[in-house]
This record gives structure tokens, sequence and C-alpha cells, in this order.
């Protein structure tokens, strides 16, 4: 064989898998590790992973603004309706408790009528001047206080 065909036949051996097998797998699996690119593929991994981080938590942030915007607006409505019943409910108050209209009621539903002046009897405390029934009978204590505080009172 000339060398030539020499050449082709080992080329041939060599693309084919045929021929020193132990070289070739020498030369496939021995590989040196760079520590150089080891180190720079790990820093690169590490700030990869630095940057997600930082990202999804600045997602998060704003996932939780969101949310609580949502809460305050729900949180304002609920509060305005409340403001609202409670201003109705105060004006039902003042028309439940209106003296005309419990008036009007005592006389049309229940047959109360307007007391003639001898139905009246004034209690001692609020009886002005020196005359009536209510002066001989001695004054509760408050009244007697305030007696004895107007002037001219003996």
């Amino acid at each position: 064989m000339s060398s030539r065909a020499a050449r082709a036949g080992s080329s041939a051996s060599f693309w084919t898998g045929a021929g020193s097998s132990r070289e070739q797998q020498a030369a496939r699996f021995h590989r040196e590790s760079d520590r150089r690119r080891l180190r720079a593929m790990a820093r690169a991994l590490l700030s990869a992973s630095v940057l997600v981080t930082l990202i999804l938590g600045g997602l998060a942030l704003r996932v939780q603004e969101i949310r609580l915007s949502y809460r305050l607006d729900q949180l304002r409505s609920t509060r305005a309706e409340f403001e609202e019943a409670r201003s109705r409910l105060r004006v039902e108050v003042a028309t439940l408790t209106s003296l005309a209209r419990i008036e009007g009621m005592a006389r049309g539903e229940l047959g109360m009528v307007a007391p003639t002046r001898d139905q009246v009897q004034l209690a001692r405390e609020f009886v002005t001047g020196g005359s009536g029934v209510g002066m001989t009978t001695p004054l509760t204590a408050s009244a007697e206080a305030r007696r004895r505080a107007e002037p001219g009172a003996r």
C-alpha cells in the first residue's frame, strides 16, 4: 500500500471509529479544567440569579401594592356607605323624635287631647313667685339653694 492509500485508510478509519480507539478516547475524554472559565461561569450564574431575584422581588412588591390599593378602595367605598347610612339614621331619629310627630300620633292614633288648665300641676321647684300652694310646703334642697341665691331672698 502506498503512503497515500495508508493515509486515506487511516483517515477513513478515524472517521468510522476504527483504528486507534485508545488514542481517540483519550483525546475525546481528557480535558483540563480551566479555572478561569469555571469562575467566570459561576460569576455569570450568580449575577443572573441575583438579577432574577431582584426582578421577582420588585414584581412581588408591585403586585402587593396593587392588591393593597384595591383593598383601600374597597374600604373607602364601605366607609362612604356607612357614612351615608349614618346620616340617613340621624334623619330618621330626628323625624321619629319630633315633638310635632309624637303629638300628632298621640292625638290621631291614641285619641289623646290637650290637657285643660286644671289638669296641669307644676312641680314645686318650678313655681315662680311667693304665692300658691307650692310655697307652703318645704322645697327640695336644690330649689332651696336657688331661692337663697336670688337677690332679695330671706
